[in-house]
């Protein structure tokens, strides 16, 4: 008997183990939207975006100075103090958490809380009294017009602030750092893959690429300026510049649907932005432990977990954590 219900719990879980030939056609299917998203013909209607970053180059180890740094792309945001000095440095950080209210609320409240916990910060590290450089890390889909504008496409991990879909997010930012008098210069806006990579080579001048796997997913890596059909710059040395993927859609288009699950169709169904970066939803942190409550849920119903009996806390949308599913793995 235990010997049938394994094998009948592992047939309804197989569409969630992908074979070679599957992974290969991901593959095949990415490269394929990489190149849409890099061609000014295909742009308008690719799903993976390719946005250039206009960050031309990655550090060389030369760098020094304090600067300040915004972290914001998931239910926590950082404030970072970083002192360079070549490859050496020192950091202090603090994560502020961004209650759902304002997740959910207007693009003002969002931006006028990051300028409350900077005072903070800059009050707690001693700092009211001097200007320093900030970099802003807004780890969601923006279209970048600079190193200094970058227009939001759309919100993703279950933020919904009205406002700010198509708008400036640095000036957002720094609207809100003027009515809170806080004497900032934003230096630069990166996505959270960018700061990875620029991170990873100031470690290892040989990175080129940067990959985040966490609330959300995406990566970026440096492409020859000769294959970025989008590039409207004048400058053009170095003849590179890092591509902001947004792989987090890839899918939206439908070209994932042979691989997607029961699973995976409720969870954009009952998500705030259905239909909407698919990928995201079938790999990332902020949706893993929705993905695993479904699959518990499921198997209880078909009498093969738990001897057919589930808690009513287990019913409940997202009551099982991302960070369970670390835990057992662990």
């Amino acid at each position: 008997m235990l010997v049938d219900k394994k094998k009948m719990i592992e047939a309804h879980t197989r569409d969630l183990v992908l074979t070679n030939d599957q992974l290969e056609k991901v593959s095949s299917l990415l490269l394929h939207e990489f190149n849409c998203g890099l061609a000014k013909e295909t742009h308008p209607l690719s799903t993976v975006k390719m946005f250039p970053t206009y960050v031309r180059d990655v550090p060389n180890g030369s760098e020094q100075g304090k600067f300040l740094a915004l972290d914001l792309g998931g239910t926590n945001f950082r404030v970072l103090l970083i002192d360079l000095d070549g490859d050496k440095f020192q950091m202090e950080n603090i994560i502020y958490p961004i209650p759902q209210r304002i997740m959910l609320g207007t693009g003002e409240e969002l931006f006028n809380h990051i300028a409350d916990c900077l005072a903070n910060f800059m009050e707690k590290n001693g700092m009211t009294d001097k200007k320093l450089p900030l970099g802003f890390t807004f780890s969601f889909p923006c279209k970048q017009e600079g190193l200094t504008k970058a227009r939001l496409v759309t919100w993703t991990k279950g933020f919904k602030c009205a406002g700010v879909e198509g708008k400036d997010v640095v000036q957002l930012l720094r609207e809100a750092v003027l009515r809170k008098k806080i004497n900032i210069d934003v230096v630069a806006v990166v996505n959270d893959t960018t700061g990875t990579l620029m991170s990873c080579a100031h470690k290892n001048s040989e990175c080129r690429i940067g990959v985040i796997v966490g609330t959300g997913t995406n990566a970026c890596y440096m492409e020859k300026l000769e294959n970025v059909e989008l590039w409207d710059d004048d400058q053009e040395d170095p003849k590179q510049v890092i591509i902001n993927t947004e792989w987090g859609a890839f899918g939206d288009n439908r070209c994932l649907d042979f691989l997607r699950t029961r699973y995976d169709r409720e969870i954009d169904e009952n998500s705030l932005n259905a239909g909407k970066q698919l990928f995201e939803k079938m790999i990332s942190g902020m949706y893993m432990g929705e993905l695993v409550r479904r699959v518990l849920v499921h198997l209880v119903e078909e009498g093969l977990l738990f001897g057919g009996k589930c808690s009513e806390k287990l019913k409940g949308p997202y009551a099982f954590k991302t960070k369970y599913v670390s835990m057992i793995e662990r």
